[in-house]
């Protein structure tokens, strides 16, 4: 019989611990149930392109929202960014019909850069909670895409076919969508896990005045993790026009929720400082999942609501009963330590 060795018994034991292996399990078994129970779910063409595709807009912005939660922030404005940036992009090609494809894409990533800008500039300046400033921003941005909007929409006929076409573009089977997101995914996932500037983040997160006491440059964290959220929501605005071609004022709405829903699922904390990119992308694919195969098992949308709902609080409670441990086990180790020295200083005593 084969035994692993204490190492990889070790390696496998933080593996199965991990918030992100249990959110790919779920995601794994509810794909299986619901093609036992209606096999083109996720067979076929079609069934494995939409499994990929839904989830990749809500991915981009539930990693721009991890990025923030990090922090000990939170953005309720990235649907609002999403819509606006979309709408624009659409009036871009419909405006400027000769321009560029490229440019539009990036203008209209810049656009979502500069909401960010300003989101970053009040909670880091101004230094007025995150919740406060974004909930004003979200109405802001939305208001400001509906006057501009008015009744009118962007129509696919007014759209470049080789844009639209990146919405609906495969490589080997897979979305280009879907790579765009895991691209990016995998890009912040190495800054804040292996640069200094992500691991700043985590221990802004984690405790503020510690981190001013060791000399990071708190503000500054924040100001940027605002900024990559906005630019990521400009991304996924973008990406929105290209795959659905019909824009309109309320393109992105109800997003926001989600993507917090999605990050504080997959294992990043709400009170900020801990968890992982990687979790808030497997969150926003659970999520997704569960909006569409609840359906095909017949459950109703009420239901699908409590599912969710249900998981956001254990997700919480979770957290809490993790960080309560460790703070324990914290203790524990201080009191040995500590006892441990005593002895040893009367153990010198002549």
């Amino acid at each position: 019989m084969t035994t692993l060795s204490p190492a990889r018994r070790g390696w496998w034991g933080i593996v199965l611990r991990r918030r992100e292996t249990g959110v790919a399990l779920a995601v794994i078994v509810l794909v299986a149930v619901t093609t036992l129970i209606s096999p083109s779910f996720a067979t076929g063409a079609d069934g494995f392109r939409n499994l990929l595709l839904t989830p990749s807009l809500l991915m981009l912005l539930a990693v721009a929202q991890g990025i923030v939660i990090i922090t000990k922030n939170i953005d309720l404005s990235v649907s609002a960014v999403l819509g606006l940036t979309a709408y624009a992009t659409g009036r871009m090609f419909t405006d400027w019909p000769d321009a560029p494809i490229w440019l539009v894409v990036l203008l209209g990533i810049g656009l979502g850069t500069a909401l960010g800008t300003i989101n970053g500039v009040l909670v880091s300046v101004a230094r007025v909670p995150s919740l406060v400033i974004t909930l004003g921003t979200l109405y802001a941005f939305r208001g400001a895409n509906i006057a501009w909007a008015g009744g009118d929409r962007v129509n696919a006929a007014d759209l470049p076919r080789g844009f639209t076409r990146l919405g609906t573009a495969t490589v080997l089977g897979v979305p280009v969508l879907f790579l765009i997101a895991v691209v990016v995914l995998l890009v912040v996932a190495y800054v804040l896990g292996y640069r200094r500037s992500g691991r700043e983040m985590y221990a802004v997160g984690s405790d503020a005045d510690a981190a001013v006491l060791y000399g990071l440059k708190v503000s500054r964290r924040v100001f940027f993790g605002f900024v990559a959220s906005g630019t990521l929501a400009g991304l996924a605005g973008v990406l929105f026009a290209a795959r659905y071609a019909t824009v309109s004022s309320t393109a992105g709405s109800g997003l926001e929720l989600e993507a917090v829903a999605a990050a504080v699922i997959g294992g990043v904390a709400i009170v900020g400082g801990v968890g992982t990119v990687f979790g808030a992308a497997l969150g926003a694919i659970l999520l997704t999942t569960i909006d569409r195969a609840l359906p095909t098992l017949g459950i109703g949308e009420f239901w699908q609501q409590a599912v969710v709902g249900a998981l956001i609080i254990g997700a919480i409670v979770l957290d809490r009963v993790i960080a309560s441990r460790q703070a324990r086990r914290l203790r524990s180790a201080h009191a040995h330590i500590s006892t441990d020295a005593v002895i040893q200083a009367k153990g010198s005593k002549p």
